[in-house]
């Protein structure tokens, strides 16, 4: 088995600046700067967490002009996070996080 590579990719979608970063970029793609403001988070942090999501290709990068602007796998990631929704709406009944 991938242990270490589970580890890995669920340790991404735990830490709280990534899923907040992951939760701005499923609304919609957006480049260091307007994630660091929209989020009120440094952009240095930023830009490590981006650093570690890109590592899993959890996240994409494309170059637009002299910005680096970064979107969500869509067809991994986006499809995880849907199954995952799902997921919470219909077994999550008494998930202390749940609004």
């Amino acid at each position: 088995m991938k242990y270490a590579t589970y580890h890995y990719f669920f340790r991404n979608l735990a830490n709280p600046i990534k899923i907040r970063i992951i939760s701005s970029l499923k609304e919609k793609e957006s480049c260091v700067g307007e994630l660091s403001k929209n989020l009120g988070i440094e952009q240095s942090k930023i830009s490590h967490a981006l650093a570690s999501l890109r590592c899993c290709n959890i996240v994409q990068v494309k170059q637009k002009g002299k910005e680096r602007v970064y979107s969500l796998n869509k067809e991994t990631i986006l499809p995880i996070l849907e199954m995952i929704d799902k997921h919470e709406k219909k077994f999550c009944k008494c998930c202390p996080m749940k609004k």
